[in-house]
């Protein structure tokens, strides 16, 4: 019998977080590793208390035809990535990996490239993550060094 690859053992358990996501346009799902023990979890979903998108039956963003990848100010969700830091203390994660899934909640399909976006990349970056790791397909996986988001500034207007 193969053992399951180490990173490929935590993206399975942030695929089985992302089951909890509210998202009606994607589903995601993280952990934080340090040390080899999972610090926290999180899935996009509405903030506590309030409607998420599932209960409400459309995507806020959806019905004002906003095309996907724009405008995430006005989703009314929170972010994997982001619960899974504010269930974390910030000693617990400096140098951690995050591991993040993301599928699509119609077809219930992987979604190669998924990365994260820029506001949950700050919050990556000010968390001090270290690196995060991408599901491609059910045993590949990218790597990102948080280093890299903070030197290619994605903040910055392009120069002309």
């Amino acid at each position: 019998m193969n053992r399951i690859a180490k990173e490929n053992y935590y993206l399975d358990i942030a695929g089985t977080v992302l089951e909890r996501s509210t998202c009606l346009r994607r589903c995601y799902g993280a952990i934080i590793v340090q040390h080899d023990e999972i610090v926290s979890t999180g899935y996009n979903g509405a903030p506590r208390g309030r409607k998420n998108c599932m209960d409400l039956g459309y995507c806020t963003r959806e019905a004002m035809n906003i095309p996907s990848g724009e405008r995430y100010e006005l989703c009314r969700s929170v972010h994997a990535e982001a619960n899974a830091i504010i269930s974390a203390a910030r000693s617990e994660v400096l140098g951690a990996t995050l591991y993040m899934v993301c599928k699509d909640p119609r077809t219930g399909e992987l979604i190669p490239g998924s990365t994260s976006c820029s506001m949950c990349r700050r919050l990556i970056i000010n968390a001090g993550i270290d690196r995060v790791v991408i599901r491609n397909t059910p045993t590949e996986y990218s790597v990102v060094h948080v280093e890299d988001w903070i030197r290619e500034d994605d903040s910055l207007p392009e120069k002309v």
